[in-house]
């Protein structure tokens, strides 16, 4: 079971290669992270996904990445 927290701080100092994505399960995504880390494309998008997964509700994030439990 993934945890929200786990996430929340994997996406912050992480981000930018997409090491969060892998927790989460998303590896073709995490995979892409790594490859265009240079260009600093994925920090930006990870930056915004920090406050998307920070104030997503706990229920949301269930349903989303541990299957609704």
């Amino acid at each position: 079971m993934k945890s929200k927290l786990t996430a929340t701080i994997l996406t912050f100092f992480f981000g930018g290669i997409g090491i969060h994505k892998f927790y989460l399960g998303q590896s073709g995504q995490g995979i892409l992270y790594l490859l265009f880390c240079w260009t600093f494309i994925p920090s930006i998008l990870a930056f915004f996904q920090f406050f998307g997964l920070l104030f997503m509700s706990d229920h949301s994030f269930n349903v989303k990445y541990n299957n609704g439990f």
